[in-house]
């Protein structure tokens, strides 16, 4: 019995090894190539660089409009996860402790809209975009981002305000507190690892996504970093320097935020995935 648990330990190490390498192959690659010259990728592209080649990334700042594009990432992904920590909580804050009918159909409401594929809808959208005068602005990414995470969390929210005891509102609004100070000063800083969740999963798909801002965003001008690195993609020729080295960039960002919050990123998940 003990033997074959063991032989079973050692399948599940060897299994995991692969994976732990088969994910992290591509970022040994976009590494190793941002500090290339565009000649030594395309001669050997998985050999380590013969000397540290920094000059993309001189250029990447100086003589392309990629300051520009990471700005607009930068404010589209911020604006977009702040005003989703504003208004998200809330939302299903209300739904939860309102206990009523109609809430209920609200709740199902949201389920159901993260059901429907994006493509589906995406047409109309964009039209409805232009009607109210808010394509071609950041502002209509951002407005898309922030109705489309309404769903997912919404249901990460509830099931997080379920657990918490409704003792403890109780008797803040017995001591005074309003409903709206109850939630931000007593309920909300509970919701920390749910709220760590919602800023790493949101935060990376708008800060690596593309289809949206190469859709909203006016040509002609930078859209933002992921958009931008595509440029150098050509149809006869690539500038491959240039791409890893805007890859290398946009991904520093992204793991100073998961490290930062992956205590509390993992906890959230865990926690969401036993309550309710």
């Amino acid at each position: 019995m003990k033997s074959r648990n063991k032989m079973f330990d050692i399948l599940l190490f060897a299994v995991t090894l692969v994976l732990a390498v088969v994910f992290f192959f591509p970022i040994y690659f976009s590494l190793i190539s941002a500090f290339k010259s565009n000649g030594e990728i395309l001669r050997n592209a998985v050999a380590f660089p013969d000397s540290f080649y920094v000059d993309s990334f001189k250029a990447l700042w100086t003589q392309t409009k990629f300051p520009r594009a990471m700005l607009n990432s930068l404010i589209l992904t911020l604006t977009s996860i702040a005003l989703m920590i504003g208004v998200i909580p809330m939302a299903a804050y209300a739904i939860e402790r309102t206990n009523k009918r109609w809430t209920h159909l609200v709740y199902m409401y949201y389920l159901a809209g993260m059901m429907i594929p994006f493509q589906v809808y995406m047409i109309p959208l964009f039209k409805e975009m232009k009607m109210i005068g808010l394509y071609g602005s950041l502002g209509a990414p951002i407005l898309i981002y922030i109705s489309g995470s309404v769903g997912f969390g919404v249901l990460l929210y509830t099931s997080f305000i379920r657990g918490i005891p409704q003792e403890i509102e109780e008797a803040a609004s017995i001591d005074g507190c309003s409903r709206y100070g109850i939630f931000w000063r007593i309920v909300f800083p509970l919701l920390g690892p749910c709220t760590a969740s919602m800023v790493v999963l949101n935060g990376l798909g708008i800060w690596n996504d593309f289809l949206m801002p190469m859709l909203v965003l006016p040509s002609g001008e930078p859209k933002t970093m992921i958009v931008e690195i595509f440029k150098f993609v050509g149809e006869l020729a690539s500038q491959w320097d240039m791409v890893f080295a805007g890859t290398a960039i946009s991904i520093v960002p992204v793991l100073i935020a998961f490290i930062a919050l992956q205590k509390y990123f993992v906890k959230g998940v865990a926690a969401g995935a036993t309550k309710g």
